[in-house]
């Protein structure tokens, strides 16, 4: 089995590092944009099968090379890193290939199409001594890294809940249902902030389209502890809303990432309760205190993850959004299909 701290020790160091991105469709140009500013990092190629997207490239960025050719910078032995930007489905056969072909290997979330095919890709990598990577990239952001920091100095209290939320109208999936399209965002953020594993997870969908994709689905997930998250994900909702409630025993967080400015409010809110043995009854207590707005770092979350990346690979750090952050969230997922699947049946993991 692999260990992290291992693997990551014996990975090759190199000053420059040249990388390949394949897929330069919705989410290529971010890519491809935030690499072009990375220090000791040179884009070499972008691969698309579209000719009309490689002009783009072409007429943007005249010093990279294009290929509708995946070969041409799997079999490149000037390329030390892939960078995979295409559906899901192509990431395992990608990501293999490239690792076998001694390239360090940056993957779009989610992961994978399966855990079975996330454990092969980590088991590869490091027995090539290679970089696997995941770009969750919310880890990355301001609001997240002010959340864990203020979670870790005891500020909200011990943590109770996490409840996330993100829907709006479309964009429709033809390979992958709702939960595992918007879900991996608030899951590694999640597993991020909390590092308790979880127990079980329920989760319930209905596919209005019925090509048996979810569009609307609901996940929770369990702990041993008193601590409990839910997920509500849609395509058919009126309204986008993107917001994380956090809930400790002394404080509460709300993460709006819609909000342009004050995307954290602390809540200084709160109840305590005690039994009226008497009467039978729980007798609650309610305070209700000062919202104030934390200063959060204001950064491109992209430009972090791309430099973590770059940086695994030349220092021998550890990136923070890992392998094993990748896998723990694709676990989820999995577990998740196989309730909404079976009715809502709690699966445990």
């Amino acid at each position: 089995m692999y260990c992290l701290e291992t693997y990551v020790s014996l990975i090759y160091t190199k000053r420059m590092v040249n990388i390949a991105i394949i897929g330069f469709g919705y989410w290529g140009p971010n890519l491809v944009r935030n690499f072009s500013a990375v220090k000791n990092c040179t884009i070499h190629t972008v691969v698309d099968f579209r000719e009309e997207r490689l002009r783009i490239v072409r007429q943007n960025y005249p010093n990279i090379s294009t290929s509708t050719q995946i070969d041409d910078v799997m079999s490149n032995s000037a390329i030390d890193a892939i960078v995979i930007a295409t559906p899901v489905f192509t990431h395992f056969e990608l990501a293999q290939k490239a690792l076998i072909n001694g390239k360090h290997v940056l993957l779009e979330k989610p992961m994978t199409s399966s855990v079975a095919e996330a454990e092969a890709l980590i088991e590869l990598a490091s027995k090539h001594q290679k970089v696997l990577m995941v770009d969750h990239t919310f880890l990355y952001t301001g609001a997240v890294q002010k959340m864990k920091q203020m979670i870790e100095l005891g500020v909200i209290g011990n943590v109770q809940y996490f409840d996330s939320t993100r829907i709006n109208l479309g964009l429709f999936q033809p390979d992958v249902n709702v939960l595992w399209d918007l879900a991996p965002h608030d899951i590694s953020i999640l597993n991020y902030l909390k590092k308790e594993k979880p127990f079980s997870i329920q989760a319930t969908g209905i596919s209005h389209t019925k090509n048996n994709i979810e569009n609307i689905a609901y996940l929770t997930v369990n702990y041993t502890s008193d601590f409990i998250a839910h997920f509500n994900c849609s395509w058919s909702s009126p309204v986008k809303i993107r917001m994380l409630l956090v809930g400790g025993d002394e404080k509460m967080i709300v993460f709006n990432d819609l909000e342009p400015t004050e995307k954290i409010k602390v809540y200084d809110t709160g109840y305590s309760h005690k039994t009226d043995e008497e009467k039978n009854k729980i007798l609650v207590d309610y305070r209700v205190g000062d919202i104030y707005i934390p200063k959060v770092e204001s950064k491109e979350a992209l430009a972090g993850m791309a430099n973590d990346f770059i940086s695994a690979i030349t220092q021998q750090t550890t990136p923070v959004s890992n392998f094993e952050s990748g896998l723990e969230v694709i676990r989820i997922l999995e577990a998740s299909q196989q309730s909404i699947k079976a009715n809502g049946k709690e699966i445990k993991l």
